[in-house]
């Protein structure tokens, strides 16, 4: 992957629906590279889907949290399999240091957050919580 490529992946980042025309106008490239260029990283896995990105405004609307969990030995399997099935569980990753996971969040009210945290830590396998509600976003990229 060289610079044009990161370029490309970037302006994507910001809006995964737009035209290659577009895309060629704001990298000065020809609308015929940039779309050899996405199937190129289509086809070599680098680009594996395309998502939504919601708006700000809808966003602000949402309560988000990261919530951290410590799991029982040979658990994570079966908790990240319950998680994948609560849908305002956006993201779950595994983590080094006093944690093992660490989920982020987005619930339409506080209600629904603490519900939410509440389930995750009634998970089977789940240890222990510690949650942090997302007060605002300071850097975005």
């Amino acid at each position: 992957m060289d610079e044009i490529d990161q370029a490309l992946l970037a302006r994507l980042r910001e809006n995964a629906r737009a035209p290659a025309a577009e895309l060629a106008r704001a990298l000065g490239l020809s609308r015929t590279t940039v779309q050899s260029r996405l199937e190129r990283l289509e086809r070599s896995g680098v680009i594996t889907g395309y998502t939504v990105r919601l708006s700000d405004a809808h966003e602000r609307g949402l309560i988000r949290a990261y919530v951290l969990l410590t799991v029982a030995p040979k658990q994570a399997a079966a908790v990240v399999a319950a998680a994948r099935k609560m849908p305002a569980v956006r993201l779950l990753q595994s983590v080094s240091g006093p944690f093992d996971l660490i989920a982020e969040a987005a619930t339409a009210n506080a209600a629904d957050m603490d519900a939410l945290i509440d389930a995750l830590g009634a998970l089977e396998g789940v240890e222990r919580t510690t949650s942090s509600i997302v007060l605002s976003t300071k850097i975005d990229r």
